[in-house]
C-alpha cells in the first residue's frame, strides 16, 4: 500500500472524516542555507505524498525570535496549522490551555513508542499521559567545528580536543585569524557555556545542577572551573563580530576562524558549501573531552483548528513526519540524527556517524529544554549575553548563575 493511502486511511479511520485537499500553514525558524534545504524535504514530501499544500511560514531569526510570534498567534486566535517548536517544556502552557491537538491516537496507531529512540523524546511530547507533538530529529549542542584551512594557515595541527584548541589559539591569532567564532546572541553563548560545562565539570555535576537544580554544586569548584573556561573562550571570541550562528559557521567554512562551538545543525551549512567532513573540517562531539550528547531537537505541534478537513490533514502531516523515508531525507539534509531507531543511515557522513555511535552507546543526556522552564532558560541566556559582551568576572557570573539555579523551575 502506498504511503499516501496509508496516511489518508490513518486520518479517516481514526477520526471518521473524509480528507479533502487543504492548505496547511507551517511555521518554523529554519531560514539558513542548510536549514532551508532540510525543510524543503518536508514540504516536498507533504505535497508529493498527499493532496494538500504546504504553505511555508518561515520566521527569520532564531527560535528565541520565532517562539514569541508563534505563541502570540496561537493565544490570539490566529493559529497556524502546524509549527516547529523544541520538544520539551516550551509548549506546556499552550497544552494546559487546551490549544494543542492531542496526537495520542495517531501515535498509538503508528507505534511511535516502539520507534522513537531515545524514548525521552516522545516523553517530552507527553503531558498527563497524552502525546501532543511529533519529534522529527535529535539535535545535540555539544560540538566543536574546526576549519582545516585555518589551522593550515596557522601552521599547527588540527586539534583533537578543547585543550589543544586553546593551546593553538595564539598561532591562529598570530596568523590574523579569529580563534573562536561566536555569534553575539545569548542562546549561542549559552550553548557554549553548556557544552563547556559537560566537558569540564562532567556529566554528574551537570545533571545535579541542570536537572536537579542543585545550587550548591553550581557554587562549587567544578563550576568555578567552567566559568573560568568560559571567560577564556570569551577572549578567544573577542574579534568575532557577527550576530547569527550561521554567519559564525561561515567564518569556519571560509577559514577566517579556527572553530565554533555549535550544535550539529551546523553540518547543514558545511554541506551546502560543498565541504567534506574530515577533509575540509573536523567535528569534535563533547569538545573531544567528554563524548556525550544531549538529545534535544525539533518537534511539530498542531494547534487546534475548528475545521474537520484541516484537522485530518494535520494528522496526515504528523504521520508523514515520522515515516522512514522522510526521516532519512530530512535528517541527512539537516545534519541531525533521526528519531527512529529502525532506519538505515549508512549514507550519513562521518560526523553524523559519530553522533549515531554515541546514541547507540547510550551516551545521551536530556536537553536543557527538557529540564528547565522557558523562564529559567531565558534568565541564563541573558546572563550569558551580558557575560560574553562585557568584562564581568567569572566569579561574579557564577554567583549570579547560582541565584538563577536556586530559584529555577
Amino acid at each position: 500500500m502506498k504511503l499516501k493511502t496509508k496516511l489518508l486511511s490513518a486520518a479517516a479511520i481514526i477520526f471518521g472524516t473524509s480528507v479533502g485537499a487543504v492548505e496547511l500553514e507551517v511555521t518554523h525558524w529554519w531560514t539558513s542555507g542548510g536549514e532551508a534545504a532540510a525543510v524543503s524535504e518536508l514540504a516536498k514530501a507533504f505535497t508529493g505524498k498527499t493532496d494538500h499544500t504546504w504553505v511555508d511560514g518561515a520566521i527569520a531569526g532564531s527560535g528565541g525570535t520565532a517562539r514569541p510570534i508563534i505563541i502570540s498567534r496561537i493565544l490570539g486566535g490566529d493559529p497556524m496549522a502546524a509549527t516547529q517548536l523544541n520538544h520539551g517544556r516550551q509548549s506546556e502552557e499552550l497544552i494546559e490551555a487546551g490549544l494543542m491537538t492531542d496526537l495520542t491516537e495517531i501515535a498509538e496507531a503508528g507505534g511511535w513508542k516502539d520507534l522513537v529512540n531515545p524514548s525521552s523524546l516522545l516523553d517530552s511530547c507527553t503531558l498527563d499521559g497524552r502525546i501532543y507533538c511529533v519529534p522529527v530529529n535529535i539535535h545535540s549542542a555539544q560540538w566543536l567545528w574546526l576549519s582545516h584551512d585555518a589551522f593550515d594557515t596557522a601552521g599547527v595541527e588540527v586539534p583533537e580536543d578543547w585543550h589543544q584548541f586553546v593551546a593553538a589559539a595564539p598561532a591562529l591569532q598570530k596568523a590574523g585569524l579569529v580563534p573562536l567564532a561566536m555569534g553575539q546572541q545569548g542562546w549561542q553563548q549559552n550553548i557554549a557555556f553548556g557544552t563547556l560545562t559537560i566537558a569540564i565539570a562532567g556529566v554528574d555535576d551537570w545533571r545535579e545542577v541542570t536537572v536537579n537544580k542543585n545550587a550548591e554544586v553550581a557554587a562549587g569548584a567544578s563550576y568555578k572551573s567552567v566559568f573560568e573556561a568560559v571567560a577564556n573562550a570569551r577572549e578567544l571570541a573577542r574579534d568575532s563580530n557577527v550576530q547569527d550562528w550561521n554567519l559564525a559557521t561561515n567564518m569556519v567554512i571560509t577559514g577566517k576562524a579556527g572553530g565554533q562551538i555549535m550544535g550539529d545543525w551546523a553540518q547543514g551549512e558545511f554541506q551546502v558549501a560543498g565541504q567534506v567532513a574530515d577533509q575540509d573540517y573536523t567535528c569534535l562531539p563533547g569538545l573531544g573531552i567528554n563524548q556525550v550528547l544531549d538529545t534535544g531537537g525539533d518537534a511539530f505541534y498542531f494547534p487546534k483548528i475548528d475545521d474537520p478537513e484541516v484537522h485530518a490533514a494535520q494528522l496526515e502531516l504528523a504521520a508523514l513526519l515520522i515515516s522512514p523515508e522522510v526521516q532519512v531525507a530530512f535528517n541527512l539534509a539537516k545534519g541531525s540524527l533521526p528519531v527512529r531507531g529502525d532506519i538505515d543511515m549508512s549514507s550519513a557522513n562521518s560526523c553524523m556517524q559519530k553522533g549515531l555511535e554515541i546514541l547507540a552507546s547510550g551516551g545521551v543526556l536530556p536537553s536543557d529544554d527538557m529540564s528547565l522552564s522557558a523562564d529559567s532558560t531565558t534568565q541564563i541566556e541573558d546572563l550569558m549575553a551580558e557575560f560574553w559582551a562585557s568584562d564581568l568576572s567569572a566569579t561574579d557570573a557564577q554567583a549570579r548563575y547560582v541565584d538563577i539555579i536556586a530559584t529555577a523551575d
